[in-house]
C-alpha cells in the first residue's frame, strides 16, 4: 500500500483534553472501505478517549462516541472533520464543557 500524509496534527484545547487529527490518501483503498483515504481522529479528555473516527481494517468507516460503535458514511476528508467537530461540540455540551 502506498500512502502519503495529507495531515498530522495534535492539538490541546484543555489542560486535559487534546483532538488528533491523521489522515492520509491511500492506494489502494483500506478494505472494505472504498475511498482512497485512511483516517483516525480522535477526541481525549482526562485520558479517556470520548470521540473516535477510524477506518481500520476489516471495520470499515465508523465512529466511536463514548462507548457506543456506529458505521460512518465518508464523503469527503472535509464532511469527516466537519462530522467530527460536530460530535465533540455535543459531547462537550452533554458533559458541561466549553
Amino acid at each position: 500500500m502506498s500512502a502519503t500524509a495529507l495531515i498530522r496534527r495534535r492539538v490541546v484545547v484543555a489542560s486535559d483534553a487534546f483532538v488528533e487529527v491523521v489522515i492520509w490518501r491511500v492506494a489502494p483503498p483500506v478494505r472494505p472501505s472504498v475511498h482512497a483515504f485512511k483516517y483516525r481522529l480522535a477526541y481525549v479528555v482526562a485520558g479517556q478517549c470520548v470521540v473516535r473516527y477510524d477506518n481500520e481494517r476489516g471495520k470499515g468507516d465508523h465512529r466511536h462516541v463514548g462507548t457506543v460503535t456506529t458505521p460512518y458514511v465518508f464523503s469527503t476528508p472535509d464532511q469527516l472533520m466537519v462530522d467530527f467537530n460536530a460530535d465533540i461540540a455535543r459531547c462537550d455540551d452533554e458533559h458541561g464543557r466549553s
